[in-house]
């Protein structure tokens, strides 16, 4: 046996207590802690809320006693949650790391056994835990959607397909942004002029979108596209991608099927979404209209050449 083999650590932190929240730096904190004692052969459990992680160990199913060290990670030693954590882990070692103290007399930071701040009034910053290796990299998705159009009558499938979509979506392991195509100068969410919105497309990886313009701006500056049409039977974005002779737009039926269940087949678009991250998709580029053509006949129609 180890000279580690009688350790049990209990690793936890402010997304422990927090219903569904977690900030990234809080899980990366965490994770590093787990890498850390991986790496010295000591094996350890994490504690997280049972809203954000389901299913996985939270702070109220956690047995103190089967723990000889308790660590937490990130976050300020402030309140009346680290408190009661030092009374139902009393039996424990308990040390926090990457840890602010506002207050070094505070019974949340005097309850720890030691105490690795990143900042204390009495010593120099340190860096955050969060600092400590990259992450392996994952696709980069803008999510562009269509309000409801109401001109498309009884075809209109946006709430189901918009519900459907973003369901599925949340379960891919990507970096979802989600993007407007509403230009408007007096809110700094949104865009304010088309080329601020382009430059943001062309740093993605692909765009998903209900939008007949997210699908066409994708395209024109070679982001691949998985675009859902969310009119039954198929509108203006299925003819887009036609005109593109882009493959990878989904069509519903134009009926809603007799029995309840999904419009979209969520197998049709994990092919789509694996084709456009693929060599094919990604490089494909679409032939961008290069005379303009329809400028030219409107020319023609106002007599203007």
């Amino acid at each position: 046996m180890s000279r580690h083999g009688q350790m049990r650590v209990l690793v936890t932190g402010w997304p422990s207590f927090l219903h569904g929240e977690a900030t990234a730096g809080d899980v990366l904190a965490m994770e590093a802690v787990r890498r850390g004692l991986a790496g010295a052969g000591v094996g350890c459990d994490l504690a997280w809320s049972p809203v954000f992680r389901p299913g996985g160990l939270d702070l109220g199913g956690a047995d103190p006693g089967r723990y000889t060290h308790l660590v937490f990670a990130c976050g300020p030693l402030h309140g009346r949650q680290i408190e009661d954590l030092h009374r139902r882990y009393a039996r424990c070692i308990r040390v926090a790391v990457g840890v602010s103290v506002i207050d070094p007399d505070d019974p949340a930071v005097t309850g720890f056994d030691a105490v690795l701040a990143r900042d204390t009034p009495a010593e120099a910053p340190r860096h955050d835990l969060a600092a400590l290796p990259a992450t392996p990299s994952v696709p980069v998705a803008g999510v562009v959607l269509a309000p409801g159009q109401a001109e498309y009558g009884m075809r209109r499938r946006h709430d189901r397909i918009e519900e459907e979509l973003t369901g599925w979506l949340a379960s891919r392991e990507c970096a979802r942004v989600p993007l407007d195509t509403r230009l408007d100068p007096r809110d700094w969410r949104l865009f304010t002029t088309a080329a601020e919105l382009e430059s943001a497309l062309r740093r993605l990886d692909l765009v998903v979108t209900t939008r007949l313009h997210g699908l066409v701006l994708a395209l024109k500056n070679g982001v691949p596209a998985l675009a859902v049409d969310p009119v039954g039977g198929g509108a203006k974005v299925t003819a887009q991608g036609r005109a593109w002779s882009w493959p990878a737009v989904v069509t519903v039926p134009e009926r809603e099927p007799a029995r309840e269940g999904p419009l979209l087949d969520e197998r049709e678009l994990d092919r789509w979404w694996d084709w456009c991250l693929s060599p094919e998709g990604a490089g494909r580029a679409p032939a961008l209209p290069a005379d303009g053509a329809m400028i030219g006949e409107l020319m023609d129609v106002l007599g203007a050449r």
